[in-house]
């Protein structure tokens, strides 16, 4: 007597990968690989080697993510055809199916509409079914975040910004200073090849992960949780994160800051390289990374330059400038201003602040490694409404944001007896220009009226002086270890520089110093200037990158370039992405380094 062979129930499993992806506008990811959106359904066409009898035999599909899938965790979903699956009475984010009116039970060929909820957790499953007792694996899929769907917590309404915020590729960043505001092309990069994986990647070596990870997986369904990952894993100050700092050069054994043109060079070496830290960025190129993980999963996100951006290092929303004998400072300012700084903002709502939604909408975040927020190096997300209103007892790290766009800057003079006199203060330096790429254009937008009001106004005013009264940690105050800080009377005799001319690199600066006095008899005067400088931080080369362009950097050796040369290169590729896309340029030379241009492509379907 011979065994018989049971056959299986599952003959053939059709995922419209193209169909799904395209509508779930993931079709420009570079990945043969079903890619949907959460809250929005998709389709599967499952044949069966017999015909099917819902009443008598339903079907059922289970989803899991992750480790340790838990229903009550929302990373394990059980559902079916008929829908009447026992599951935990207390399951989270629970999948639904629906049979397609074109399916034929007689035939067994079942038309499939599949939804993953709008609060499930982002990440890989595993798509399997259960029919009479058999269990068939399906599918492997990817589920995002979706700003397309409005109960979705990311949901972006105006077309055209989810257009600009998640599916364009290539941007603008914006570097400089606010009197000469210098952009530069960057390339996003957010759906070349791999990206997926590694964004997928970098959440699960995050160290919160490694910890709980159950857990962690399960609050992959919320973009508050999962953008604070991010800022923490784009640097690399406290775990295996993906750009190393370096503010000062050389840049030995890395690349320099300025010579990068993009996001995924950068990702791709990282997680060929096992994942540790690619040698080197600066605040601008961390938020291009940041921006192009955040688009991939699905958060609009938007890169902002904040011009004479406030570092307070005391959390009194003040800098404090401390100057010794003739103006030199000391080295016990830890405040700064520098003369521009980079972050993203990602878009979100903000359920765990106030249940009306008003403080939706952009939040700031930065990845550049600065403080620490909850004993990691993150910063966000902040509400934008939250800073421009002064609510810094809101989480996350508003009083951080809101000193970087409007902190009062204080001068100094420090005695010989070590007692501090205030000597001038500027409460209209900090938080110029503030600046992010147009929607739909190249054309740069200022938002500083989105961060805080006109300077100088009573309501600006107001608000600074609500701000530093909230309840939040605000370091050192106006006495010091016994120290009494005193203040000069108001000065009789006000002076200002104006620019001759625009400084040119390697030529002399000239400065035109206007002295004003307001006192009704002659006084004698003393003027002393010093000058400091403060940094932001070879072979001839030309760098040619671009997404859908180029699948790796180009690179193109030149010969020694004497004075007033000019050098034609011609070079070909093959673009393998039909659309509108940005080709960068980087010349590089020991004497001019990373000069940059970019120019738009074209490229029609073959």
């Amino acid at each position: 007597m011979t065994e018989e062979v049971k056959q299986p129930i599952l003959k053939e499993v059709d995922l419209h990968i193209k169909t799904n992806n395209t509508e779930h506008h993931t079709s420009e990811v570079l990945e043969e690989q079903l890619i949907v959106r959460r809250g929005q359904p998709f389709t599967l066409t499952l044949k069966l080697t017999q015909p099917f009898n819902p009443d008598l035999h339903p079907l059922t599909i289970i989803a899991v993510t992750g480790e340790l899938p838990s229903e009550d965790l929302g990373t394990k979903s059980c559902f079916g055809i008929p829908d009447s699956v026992k599951r935990s009475p207390s399951a989270k984010a629970v999948w639904k199916a629906e049979l397609h009116k074109n399916s034929s039970s007689l035939t067994g060929v079942l038309i499939l509409t599949i939804t993953p909820p709008a609060d499930s957790p982002i990440g890989e499953y595993e798509l399997s079914v259960k029919h009479r007792e058999e269990e068939t694996s399906l599918a492997t899929l990817v589920v995002l975040f979706n700003p397309w769907c409005p109960n979705d917590s990311v949901f972006l309404p105006d077309e055209k910004e989810r257009q600009e915020y998640v599916m364009n590729e290539q941007g603008t960043i914006y570097r400089g200073s606010h009197n000469y505001i210098s952009p530069m092309s960057w390339d996003f990069g957010q759906f070349e090849e791999n990206m997926v994986k590694i964004c997928l990647t970098l959440l699960d070596i995050n160290h919160k992960h490694f910890k709980e990870p159950a857990k962690d997986v399960s609050a992959r369904c919320d973009p508050i949780y999962v953008s604070r990952v991010i800022s923490a894993m784009i640097n690399s100050e406290d775990d295996r994160g993906v750009l190393e700092g370096r503010w000062t050069g050389p840049f030995y054994g890395g690349v320099a800051p300025s010579h990068w043109n993009g996001s995924h060079a950068i990702l791709k070496r990282w997680y060929t390289i096992g994942c540790h830290p690619v040698k080197y960025g600066q605040c601008w190129v961390f938020a291009g990374v940041m921006c192009s993980v955040m688009r991939l999963l699905g958060i609009p996100c938007r890169v902002i330059t904040n011009y004479q951006s406030a570092h307070d290092n005391n959390k009194n929303l003040i800098i404090d400038v401390y100057h010794a004998d003739y103006g030199v400072r000391a080295k016990e300012s830890k405040d700064s201003v520098w003369n521009f700084h980079v972050w993203v903002e990602g878009w979100m709502r903000r359920p765990d602040l106030t249940e009306d939604g008003t403080y939706d909408g952009w939040q700031v975040l930065d990845p550049t490694p600065q403080e620490m927020s909850d004993g990691v190096y993150c910063c966000g997300p902040a509400p934008v409404k939250a800073i421009l209103n002064g609510d810094t007892h809101l989480k996350y790290d508003v009083p951080f944001v809101f000193a970087e766009v409007n902190a009062d800057c204080i001068d100094w003079l420090v005695k010989a007896d070590g007692s501090k006199v205030k000597i001038f203060s500027d409460t209209k330096r900090v938080g110029q220009n503030i600046s992010t790429k147009y929607i739909g254009s190249n054309k740069r937008w200022n938002i500083t009226d989105d961060y805080k009001h006109r300077e100088g106004s009573e309501t600006e005013r107001e608000i600074f002086k609500q701000a530093t009264t909230r309840d939040f940690y605000r370091g050192e105050k106006d006495i010091e270890n016994g120290e009494k800080k005193e203040n000069l009377p108001p000065p009789e005799v006000f002076m200002r520089f104006e620019e001759v001319s625009k400084p040119m690199d390697g030529k002399d600066v000239s400065l035109r110093l206007v002295l004003h006095s307001e006192s009704s008899v002659p006084r004698p005067l003393s003027i002393t200037i010093s000058v400091q400088a403060m940094k932001y931080k070879s072979v001839n080369t030309l760098t040619f990158s671009g997404s859908g362009l180029f699948t790796d950097e180009e690179q193109f050796n030149l010969p020694n370039l004497p004075p007033n040369c000019r050098l034609r290169i011609m070079f070909s590729f093959f673009p393998f992405k039909a659309g509108e896309k940005t080709l960068v340029i980087d010349f590089d030379c020991s004497t001019f380094r990373d000069i940059k241009a970019s120019h738009t492509v074209n490229v029609s379907q073959y």
